[in-house]
């Protein structure tokens, strides 16, 4: 009788691999495989690879035999010799064989023994590692995709066990992705049922992890770690799964992600879905990243009716996604991903003033609570779009300020801003408000070569319209914005707060000498930010963070664009503020009116120290040591304190409180400064802000200021000049010789067919005269060249034309700005009269 009681005659009819399987088993399983055996079924396999398929065959039924009968022990010798048949076969032949050895390894799995599942998860790993030469494509893996998965969500009784299990689940499923995600011929895994059962088993494993900040890229645990782990088992799975991830089959590796998170709810709180989605950018390849954006806005699109703090939270992982993905390529999703926050933005505004429209008349809780959950998407929208926005590159960066300047609700511009119709006032300037927040946290760290790039005219026009004036919030973050942009030696700091500086070489500005590009923007532009810096000075509800920040604006604008010319500019606004105050003629409260006498000796003290003129710093500092004495008031050091006395009235103040246009205009002529346009009060340009045909939106001011300004028409042709014969009315007055008119220019004015290239050629400089030149010189030369023509027509048409016997006859010229009403008789042009 030979080994196993089988009879020598019956083992000797036999086939050969039949005996040689039967001899590697011994009498007691105890002893383990027979190694001498084993390596003469090795030496046959090897030499004989016909017959590894039926060697296999063989064995699986061995197996099978064994686990039905409870005998593990033979079961364990059965798959040790299938390991290492696989290990050292390698041949064509050794398909068959695999297949019989997949059916061992699942007949294990398919057992409830513990023992035997993780036995045959490991041979499937073996497997999983061997390189065949060539691929199956007939080979299936749905099988072990399923058992794998269902081992990751163990749920036994004994937490020992249970672990093992999992951990055998998770390197089984590792095993299967080894094995089938290289090579695209064969049944792939990246189909959705596979990723629908691996993803989220994964994912549940990860829960577990204790160390949620331990994010970023893949570390590099022991072994030790790997095996007893199953979360950190579990998320270097994943990481290997994504990093195998190409362009076809990243959206179904991810979808099963929020499948995930929205059956366990773990979008509030959201720190799970946060590191989850950290390890997905860190682990894909960086070309891909927007493919996880865009899965992101669209599952934002899918819920957006959920709560507030669900938003919220897939929101702040959009934010963590995108703050990865900038550092790389993000593809063409910049501007979908700033047009889909901006939409939901306006979605949570409607939600809160929907439901605060509801709850009308009834103060409840629960909508209170509902309208601070609406605030946390909307910070969370606010804090992405700026983070996103601030890390792009400058090129970029100044496409998305225009982008975000363009959705802002501003009357007068084009028809591309967020639709707030619907919203009503107080929806508009919800939405106006956080889309200044976002801009302005884009605007941070912005540094371009010239002003003309960080401010154009289709960025600048609306961010200074008079409908972002209309809330004190609204001006700060305007002004805000516009020091982002305007300091570019990061000065800002050193100016914070207002206040007189006794020494402003001590803060050590950086500038550099103006440029040709900003000389030219601040001769186009210029007048649209002294106006914006007047009307805000006038608004009733500044508070003193808004004397603060137009301070700030006045020396950003002194230090990067002034030249002489602006400098004068400036000094006449600042004038022109101190006239507002004086003078009231907008019934501003008091502290207004010392607020802004305050912020012009501010920044006079320091524009005075910044160019240095000794005279006029002798001035500035004679006004404030006067003021510190008798009107403390009046400087930013007593009027922004919590308490401060203030006066009854201004009227009763000495000139010596004040700072004087001719002392300022005698000291600074002595020192090459041309003076003469100081004479010429400041009066705020209305026309340059809109594009012709559209109309400014309302605005507190437009009572006096805009309404009396706007009735000017806009210069765009010749002057015309209308006269009326006005009799008896002769002057002697001097005419000045630099330009002579006399009737025969008259008479060659009034023919129509006069030369007419010329007439053209002047025409054009009358043009480019009114569009270049400031627009206080021109209203001022008008004046005087319309009194000086009124003189001189009155001289001339009283010794050539008789007047009219009608006794109400007068004469009207109208030139420039300059009007004198009268009944019209004639019509004249002189397109030469600059």
């Amino acid at each position: 009788m030979g080994r196993k009681g089988v009879c020598c005659c019956c083992a000797a009819l036999r086939p050969r691999y039949k005996r040689l399987v039967d001899n590697i088993f011994p009498e007691d399983p105890k002893d383990g495989l027979v190694k001498a055996d084993m390596e003469k079924l090795t030496f046959y396999a090897v030499s004989a690879p016909e017959k590894l398929d039926r060697i296999g065959a063989y064995l699986a039924e061995r197996l099978s035999r064994d686990v039905v009968r409870h005998r593990y022990g033979y079961v364990l010798i059965a798959m040790e010799a299938l390991d290492q048949l696989l290990m050292a076969c390698h041949s064509q032949s050794i398909k068959p064989f695999v297949e019989s050895f997949l059916h061992m390894v699942a007949k294990l799995l398919e057992s409830g023994e513990p023992k035997l599942q993780v036995l045959g998860t490991n041979s499937f790993v073996k497997f999983a590692n061997i390189e065949e030469d060539t691929p199956s494509y007939h080979r299936r893996y749905d099988f072990f995709v399923s058992r794998f998965s269902a081992m990751c969500h163990s749920c036994d009784h004994d937490p020992e066990t249970q672990t093992e299990i999992r951990i055998a689940g998770i390197r089984g499923i590792q095993g299967v992705v080894r094995k089938t995600v290289n090579d695209e011929l064969r049944a792939t895994i990246w189909e959705p049922q596979h990723m629908d059962k691996i993803v989220p088993s994964l994912l549940f494993n990860m829960q577990k992890i204790e160390d949620i900040d331990r994010i970023g890229p893949p570390s590099s645990p022991t072994g030790g770690e790997k095996e007893e782990n199953p979360a950190l088992l579990a998320e270097n799975c994943f990481r290997e799964l994504l990093g195998r991830a190409t362009y076809g089959n990243m959206n179904n590796a991810v979808r099963p992600v929020f499948a995930h998170l929205d059956h366990h709810r773990l979008w509030d709180p959201n720190e799970f879905a946060v590191s989850c989605f950290k390890i997905i950018m860190y682990s894909i390849q960086a070309q891909y990243s927007h493919h996880v954006i865009q899965e992101i806005l669209g599952h934002l699109d899918v819920r957006k009716r959920d709560s507030p703090r669900v938003r919220a939270g897939i929101i702040q992982v959009l934010l963590e996604a995108v703050a990865i993905a900038a550092k790389g390529s993000i593809g063409p999703t910049v501007l979908e991903v700033f047009n889909t926050l901006l939409k939901h933005l306006r979605i949570s505004v409607d939600f809160e003033l929907g439901d605060r429209r509801s709850s009308s008349g009834s103060a409840t809780f629960s909508t209170n609570s509902k309208e601070s959950d609406e605030r946390i998407v909307q910070n969370a929208i606010i804090q992405t779009i700026g983070f996103f926005g601030s890390n792009l590159p400058d090129y970029q960066r100044s496409e998305i300020m225009m982008f975000i300047m363009g959705k802002v609700p501003v009357l007068g511009t084009t028809s591309q801003s967020l639709d707030t119709s619907h919203l009503g006032d107080l929806g508009t300037r919800r939405i106006q408000i956080m889309l200044l927040r976002s801009l302005l946290m884009v605007t941070s760290g912005y540094k371009a070569t010239t002003i003309t790039n960080a401010l154009p005219p289709p960025f600048l026009d609306p961010l200074l319209s008079p409908s972002l004036m209309e809330d004190s919030e609204l001006r700060q973050l305007v002004l805000e914005i516009l020091h982002n942009l305007i300091d570019r030696h990061d000065n800002r700091a050193k100016l914070r707060g207002i206040r007189i500086i006794p020494d402003v070489s001590d803060l050590k500005i950086k500038r550099d000498k103006i440029s040709r590009q900003d000389v030219s923007f601040m001769k186009k532009h210029g007048q649209q930010l002294y106006r914006h810096i007047y009307l805000g000075c006038k608004e009733e509800d500044n508070v003193q963070k808004n004397f603060e920040l137009l301070f700030t604006s006045l020396a950003l604008t002194t230090i990067e664009l002034a030249n002489e010319e602006v400098v004068i500019d400036l000094i006449r606004l600042a004038i022109a503020l101190q006239d507002i105050a004086i003078i009231n003629e907008d019934n501003l409260p008091m502290f207004n009116r010392c607020g802004v006498m305050a912020l012009v000796a501010a920044y006079l003290n320091f524009l005075s120290q910044m160019i240095a003129v000794p005279a006029f710093c002798q001035h500035v500092s004679k006004v404030i040591e006067t003021r510190s004495l008798e009107a403390s008031y009046f400087l930013p050091e007593t009027i922004f304190k919590d308490k401060c006395n203030l006066p009854k009235s201004l009227e009763k103040h000495e000139k010596n409180l004040f700072f004087l246009t001719n002392k300022i205009a005698e000291s600074l002529g002595g020192s090459g400064y041309s003076v003469e346009r100081l004479s010429v009060p400041y009066v705020p340009q209305v026309t340059a802000l809109f594009p012709s045909g559209k109309k400014p939106y309302k605005c507190r001011h437009k009572s006096k200021d805009e309404d009396r300004l706007s009735r000017r028409k806009s210069i765009v042709d010749t002057v015309s000049i209308q006269v009326d014969i006005l009799p008896g009315n002769n002057t002697d007055d001097k005419v000045d010789n630099t330009e002579e008119i006399t009737f025969e220019a008259l008479k060659k004015a009034i023919d129509n067919n006069g030369l007419e290239e010329q007439e053209k050629e002047k025409r054009r400089l009358v043009i480019e005269k009114f569009q270049k030149a400031p627009f206080e010189e021109i209203a001022a030369q008008c004046e005087t060249k319309a009194n000086l023509l009124h003189d001189r027509l009155a001289q001339i048409l009283e010794l050539t034309i008789r007047p009219p016997p009608s006794p109400s006859g007068t004469m009207t010229i109208t030139a420039g700005h300059a009007h004198y009403q009268s009944v019209p008789v004639y019509e004249m042009k002189f397109p030469d009269l600059f």
